[in-house]
């Protein structure tokens, strides 16, 4: 691994640190703040401020699922994780790289929520359009994907994700031998 690359893995690694901390820093004001009282109207009739301990999944699916969901969490990270490290060092992989370190940080967010609180905490809702409450993990993990589906529609062509195949690989060590 070239000092470019781990200087850059650092970098993300700061970055989700830095961001899960944002997420737990919010959620712990949320607890000390806004646990048993009424909701705060940030913009009366569209946005407030509500908390709320969610043990399922985004719209109440899969309530008390916490074993399955801290797996998924965990799937989640080793995978997103595979293709940090696989992911070449050149400007146009920049943006997903961002991404995917968002989608660490709302997984981690959120995961230590599930493992230390059986729950998790989400307190951001649109009550305009009755949207479910959700949390800054959620606002990463969910701009970070809507990003990426972008980029791989419209930036990134389909020679560009050749790294994440093992069929590539297995060829570039045929081609060595």
């Amino acid at each position: 691994m070239s000092k470019k690359k781990k200087i850059s893995l650092l970098i993300q690694l700061v970055a989700v640190v830095i961001l899960t901390a944002i997420d737990q820093i919010s959620k712990f004001f949320v607890v000390k703040y806004l646990k048993g009282k009424p909701a705060i109207k940030l913009i009366d009739g569209v946005l407030e401020l509500n908390y709320l301990e969610n043990r399922g999944a985004a719209f109440g699916m899969l309530q008390n699922q916490k074993v399955f969901f801290i797996c998924m969490e965990l799937l989640i990270l080793i995978i997103v994780g595979y293709i940090i490290i696989k992911c070449p060092e050149h400007k146009k992989y920049r943006l997903g790289q961002i991404c995917l370190v968002g989608i660490i940080a709302g997984d981690i967010g959120n995961m230590i929520d599930r493992i230390t609180q059986d729950y998790v905490v989400d307190f951001i809702s649109f009550v305009l359009i009755h949207f479910p409450i959700f949390n800054v993990a959620d606002i990463y993990v969910t701009v970070s994907m809507i990003l990426i589906l972008i980029c791989i529609l419209f930036i990134y062509k389909e020679e560009d994700l050749n790294f994440l195949s093992l069929k590539e690989k297995k060829l570039r060590q045929l081609d060595q031998k």
